[in-house]
């Protein structure tokens, strides 16, 4: 009998183990909204498993993205490919970040909302922490002290030493060689630990779901649910309609085949709600599953990391209106085109982190002069719209990386066509 025991248990890990991770992280999510539920408040014991995961992730963020942009941007010899591909990357980042902010918009003013809370707005000494100007943004850009950058996890100026280091280390030449060894010894390294950490995300993903459906609830849901339903059915337009007409019109590629390769990202979007989080995710599938050559996917899903925010964008669309329809203010068009302006800029100084979306949300509603009372409203539900956004961010870093990869005749199509199985396969034998 002792002996039987082990050998099901072992053939019960076996079984969990061939499950695909995107499946087992589905699992753990589902699995921990019930635990949640079941348990309320005192499922908050199981947040340390969660909180040890995001940990992980954390842990890997800024090596990684160091590491992976030098080797990018070495990888590419050819200064004038890598001056390309960044203009590209950028002008892709910016013009759909406006485009959602303008899906958001619409949503927003087709759902309505906020109709009907007839809020008045009140003077209040509780001040909501500012999001920096713009100008404050653009010139923070550059570290002073990059050591510390490093520290203290500032990606947009990591990402810009990463880059100025890069740039000069192929400027010396042969002298630079040695040390760019270094770095792509030390990335392949991190997509090692990357790959160990995300074996740990289902039970993780648990962790989290289990606090978040223990500590507020389902009944968190009813007052503002036509903001979620409004936000959801805007990112559900973006990345199904839109991103799938960007990939058939400028990439000539099949979405279905794009989103499964994606699926495990996704996943993990959608339950840590940190875009910079889900980066080793990201990463692993566009080299795995979308046939993205690295040196591509490690310059450009780092850059979109930080300044491409299609997510965070819409949903300061969404929930502006719903600001403004609750306290019963009427915008113009000029305030229609201030809030798509301001929400596309402040989507570059927007941390990859759960949360920041709020923090950036109260610049839109100052530049439109609406109550910053309304951030309160949405703070209650905002992890819930936080998983969508992520989604979406994460979901537009990936159709960049891929669009870009293919127009730079960087792209495996053989490998993006092939089923999971396959691909995995394929990507064993060219990482051999």
């Amino acid at each position: 009998m002792s002996n039987q025991q082990p050998s099901l248990l072992k053939k019960v890990w076996s079984s969990w183990m061939s499950v695909p991770l995107w499946l087992q992280i589905m699992i753990g999510m589902l699995l921990g909204i019930l635990t949640g539920v079941s348990l309320g408040e005192q499922a908050t014991y199981l947040k340390p498993i969660g909180t040890l995961f995001v940990n992980t992730i954390k842990m890997l963020i800024v090596p990684l993205v160091f590491c992976s942009l030098i080797v990018g941007v070495t990888s590419m010899q050819d200064t004038a490919k890598m001056g390309r591909i960044g203009f590209k990357s950028f002008a892709f980042y910016l013009g759909t970040t406006s485009i959602a902010i303008t899906l958001g918009l619409a949503v927003g003013h087709i759902m309505q909302p906020g109709t009907g809370l007839d809020m008045v707005a009140h003077e209040t000494a509780e001040v909501v922490k500012q999001a920096p100007s713009i100008m404050q943004t653009l010139i923070d850009i550059v570290p002073t002290n990059p050591i510390a950058a490093l520290a203290s996890g500032q990606i947009l100026q990591v990402i810009v030493f990463a880059v100025a280091l890069g740039i000069a280390l192929v400027l010396i030449g042969e002298h630079g060689k040695p040390a760019i060894k270094v770095f792509e010894s030390l990335a392949e390294a991190m997509y090692k630990l990357t790959d160990l950490v995300m074996k740990f995300a289902p039970y993780g993903v648990f962790g989290l779901m289990a606090w978040v459906a223990g500590e507020y609830g389902v009944d968190m849901l009813m007052p503002l649910i036509k903001v979620i339903i409004a936000v959801y059915i805007g990112c559900f337009l973006h990345v199904v309609g839109f991103y799938s007409f960007v990939l058939v019109v400028f990439a000539k590629l099949n979405p279905i085949q794009f989103f499964k390769g994606i699926s495990n990202a996704i996943a993990v979007a959608y339950t840590t709600s940190s875009s910079a989080g889900t980066l080793p995710a990201s990463m692993k599938c566009a080299s795995e599953y979308l046939g993205v050559n690295k040196k591509i996917s490690s310059f450009v899903l780092p850059l979109g990391t930080t300044i491409n925010m299609d997510g965070t964008a819409l949903y300061q669309g969404v929930t502006a209106l719903f600001v403004a329809q609750a306290f019963g203010i009427d915008l113009t068009w000029v305030d229609y085109i201030t809030i798509i302006l301001t929400a596309t800029l402040a989507s570059i100084g927007t941390a990859g982190v759960p949360g920041a979306g709020l923090v950036m949300l109260t610049l839109v509603l100052t530049t439109v002069g609406l109550p910053l009372e309304g951030v309160a409203l949405i703070a209650g539900i905002d992890r819930i719209l936080d998983m969508a956004r992520t989604v979406v961010n994460v979901s537009g870093d990936l159709v960049a990386t891929t669009v870009i990869a293919k127009s730079e005749g960087e792209i495996d199509v053989e490998h993006y066509n092939a089923n999971a199985e396959d691909s995995a396969e394929m990507a064993e034998k060219l990482n051999s």
